[in-house]
């Protein structure tokens, strides 16, 4: 089953209650203070308008109460135990959800890996992905639950995907939400342990284009959005340096256009790999949002729930699908203007 939207409790929000006069109130007073709030409610009326159309139905508050669940499962890194409890938790709150499973080989043997798929069908079959990575990185010598590094960007990307099941809105490209297995490295290190064209890390997600490209269904991959460690209270996303430029372009000016201008910041930042590598190298247009250089407690046992935002959180989910039809709109014009990489780093 996917979230009920009606019955998806919210945390819940502090009201002022109402206070009774101690004495009535003279005629010559109930008028003056209906022209008051008459003359408030004009100066204000612009204000309240502008910013309910930059509003989109995205719940922060309901993507963080996915992070908490996340979080309380404890460490899942690929190949766990735990993480099998993350997948059927993911897939019971996703609209159509389906499993993509194989066998990766990695510095730790044959591990079973399972990717995540739910789809909202469009008028076509090409497709505008928006993905996340779910598993968390392994650390002996601690424990590691990555409340933003995995858990923010799942719960954000599963909030999105009820969102815009739930509005029904006629669109022209099939959105499809990809949640990714085994993006962390088994190694301690990112590149520690790899080979030539066999990495450990990205698992998922290089599964993911392998599985387009045999299937012949990569031209009809359009763009992707790729959410990572963006949940962070003190939220301030930089343009990643090796995503599409045009792409990233469209959801920077969207999020500064709905008053984001604080989290969507105008900085290169420089992440070297991650999940939409194997897109960008496959001709993909491809954006990174993540927040990794200045994020304190990346990949240590203090990114814990209480780093995360539900307003972060909303920053994100609201520049997400209110530049959707923007980049429906860009790439019907045609003209991608794909950058592959030409010197993917370590982190």
């Amino acid at each position: 089953m996917f979230t009920n939207r009606k019955t998806l409790k919210s945390r819940p929000r502090s009201g002022v209650a109402r206070r009774r006069g101690r004495a009535p109130a003279s005629r010559g007073s109930v008028i003056f203070a209906l022209l008051v709030a008459s003359l408030l409610i004009q100066s204000t009326a612009g204000v309240t308008a502008k910013q309910a159309t930059g509003a989109t139905p995205f719940s922060g508050e309901r993507a963080f109460d996915y992070v908490k669940e996340l979080v309380e499962f404890g460490p899942h890194p690929a190949g766990s135990k735990e993480i099998e409890r993350v997948r059927k938790y993911i897939s019971d709150h996703l609209p159509n959800a389906k499993r993509d499973e194989w066998t990766a080989e990695t510095p730790e043997g044959k591990v079973k890996m399972v990717n995540i798929v739910s789809e909202l069908k469009g008028d076509t079959d090409e497709a505008i992905i928006i993905a996340s990575h779910y598993d968390t990185k392994p650390f002996k010598d601690f424990t590691f639950v990555g409340a933003n590094d995995g858990g923010s960007s799942t719960g954000a990307l599963m909030e999105i995907a009820n969102t815009l099941a739930a509005s029904h809105e006629r669109h022209h490209f099939t959105y499809r939400f990809v949640f990714f297995d085994g993006e962390e490295a088994f190694c301690r290190e990112w590149d520690e342990c790899g080979k030539p064209n066999a990495p450990d890390n990205t698992y998922g997600s290089r599964h993911f284009v392998e599985q387009l490209r045999a299937s012949g269904q990569l031209k009809k991959a359009r763009a992707l959005i790729l959410l990572d460690m963006m949940g962070y209270s003190k939220l301030e996303l930089g343009r990643d340096d090796m995503s599409t430029p045009w792409l990233v372009d469209i959801i920077w000016k969207t999020a500064q256009g709905l008053g984001y201008s604080k989290q969507f910041v105008e900085r290169a930042e420089g992440v070297g790999g991650d999940d939409h590598a194997p897109f960008l190298q496959a001709g993909i247009p491809s954006a990174d949002i993540i927040q990794l250089s200045t994020y304190p407690y990346w990949h240590t046992r203090e990114d814990t729930l209480d780093k995360v935002s539900p307003a972060s959180l909303k920053a994100v989910g609201d520049a997400v699908i209110a530049s959707l039809p923007r980049i429906e709109d860009r790439l019907m014009k045609g003209g991608e203007d794909v950058r592959p990489p030409t010197n993917v780093q370590s982190r």
